[in-house]
């Protein structure tokens, strides 16, 4: 029999060259010089969001109006593939992957740190603090920040590459979704620049990512289990988070990421319910209730909240910086969600993505900050406190006040642990496909590298400075990525309006004529 062809090497070009050595050549100066690196972060992070928060706030709530006109619209009704296509991965796995790749590691991260905070500290000048007025505003503040809002920016990312990708019939890059607005053939030099910018962006809003989980981690084993913070335990992390995310990418996307995916979902159900158990049950239920509706009376004016007059910067340091982080993410997320949706309707695949993964972070946050509101309002516990001094204990300062605090320690670290194996191994999925082209399989080898200098990135972070790097970092890459956004979206309103009025019609019922 003949002999197979060997399977080409990926071809490496203008855009893995440049943001490889881009992304490099930060990671060796934030090695060699860390306390310059983190002033200089600090800089970044202080000018950006003091002179252009107005720019994300005011991108991401027209996002959400956006998505939800589309969804609503008869273009709800367009596939994101053929008009016969059909969904390639289940509902629930759909979720699954979803979930694990978009929210895992942030949420577990801020699940109770963030409304605690909040509870600690009023998002208002002269709000009430450590008080049920204040427990109530900080579980809506935090459904706010976990909600629609973030979700929608997946979700321009995802429409405009998957309908390009699957309806178009094109390659899955963000310059080839530009496509309908600028014309195909438009400038190369153009082209590779966009593409270099939305690996940039993805690397660096992973290496925050992962940054705040193996920071966690760290604090997580100290606190239940003794083991001796510090740089060396986080780069150890790192190491063994890179080598399981290279075993579980050479399995491929439909065995390695669905199956890692599955059991975050298990990990986290298990907690949860766990949490529900052993909690105050009545409470965390209608401390849910309430933040919902505090959230959804406040959305439009926690949307465009801004503070001009009285020069507080709370709004900067929370709903900027989670705007930018997921505007960072979006290449990333929105490549990986158009590719599990394909075959979905615009309008499921909306409704989806706006509903189901916000109330799963609204249920974990209700669950896990809400026991802890409850311990330090009616226990007289200081959970707040802690976090105050340390964010990366609120988690394991929760499980000290519940039963077998050493095995739901535990399991929170591995959760932390596998939702960061998956979010790499998504995230390189995407990136080696937009640096060689092929976004459907990319050579694993490449998948590789990416992993490697991902958690090379983000070990000289955490040393350089720890959460300002990183968050530095998130803004640096979130603002130019926010403009292409915009333009994704009149790219892919262009597209859909040249759609045949047949594309369009509704179905009709058997023995209907």
């Amino acid at each position: 029999m003949p002999k197979k062809p060997a399977k080409a090497k990926p071809k490496l070009g203008v855009v893995f060259w440049t943001s490889s050595t881009i992304i490099l050549a930060a990671a060796i100066v934030a090695m060699l010089i860390p306390a310059r690196f983190q002033v200089a972060s600090e800089s970044v992070y202080g000018w950006i969001s003091n002179y252009f928060s107005w720019f994300f706030m005011l991108a991401v709530f027209g996002f959400g109006v956006f998505l939800i006109f589309l969804a609503l619209s008869p273009y709800g009704r367009l596939k994101l593939g053929g008009d016969r296509s059909k969904p390639e991965f289940s509902f629930r796995s759909w979720i699954g992957m979803l979930f694990s790749a978009g929210l895992g590691v942030g949420l577990v991260f801020f699940g109770v740190a963030e409304p605690m905070s909040h509870y600690m500290i009023s998002p208002f000048t002269g709000g009430p603090v450590e008080d049920e007025d204040a427990a109530k505003m900080a579980m809506g503040y935090s459904f706010f920040h976990w909600g629609i809002s973030q979700w929608s920016i997946f979700g321009v990312a995802g429409l405009a590459i998957g309908y390009s990708q699957y309806r178009k019939q094109k390659n899955g890059l963000v310059s080839t979704s530009l496509e309908p607005l600028f014309g195909s053939e438009y400038n190369q030099r153009a082209r590779k620049a966009i593409d270099v910018l939305a690996v940039i962006a993805t690397v660096t809003g992973m290496a925050t990512s992962v940054g705040l989980g193996i920071m966690q981690m760290d604090g997580g084993l100290n606190i239940a289990f003794g083991t001796p913070s510090g740089a060396l335990t986080q780069i150890i992390l790192t190491s063994l988070m890179t080598g399981l995310f290279i075993l579980s990418t050479t399995t491929g996307l439909k065995r390695g990421i669905k199956w890692l995916s599955n059991l975050n979902m298990i990990l986290a159900a298990v907690i949860t319910i766990f949490v529900m158990a052993v909690g105050p049950f009545t409470f965390i239920m209608e401390s849910i209730i309430v933040g919902l509706g505090d959230y959804l009376s406040n959305y439009v004016g926690y949307s465009l909240r801004m503070q001009p007059y009285s020069g507080e910067v709370w709004v900067q340091e929370w709903t900027v910086f989670y705007w930018a982080w997921v505007i960072a993410w979006s290449p990333f997320i929105g490549s990986f969600v158009a590719r599990v949706s394909k075959g979905r309707t615009i309008r499921e695949y909306v409704l989806g993505i706006l509903i189901v993964p916000p109330m799963l972070s609204f249920l974990w946050i209700g669950a896990l900050g809400g026991t802890a509101l409850y311990s330090d309002l009616f226990n007289g516990t200081n959970i707040g406190e802690l976090v105050l001094e340390n964010d990366t204990a609120a988690l394991f300062a929760l499980f000290d006040q519940l039963p077998m605090t050493a095995l739901f320690s535990a399991l929170a670290i591995l959760l932390i642990f596998t939702f960061l194996v998956t979010s790499a191994d998504s995230a390189t999925f995407i990136v080696a496909g937009m640096t060689s082209g092929n976004t459907e399989s990319p050579d694993i080898r490449l998948k590789i590298i990416w992993g490697v200098l991902l958690g090379l990135l983000t070990v000289t972070l955490i040393i350089a400075g720890g959460l300002t790097s990183l968050q530095a970092a998130s803004l640096l890459a979130g603002l130019p990525f926010g403009i292409i956004l915009i333009l994704m979206i009149v790219s892919v309103s262009k597209s859909m309006r040249r759609e045949p009025n047949t594309s369009m019609t509704r179905r009709q019922k058997k023995g209907q004529r």
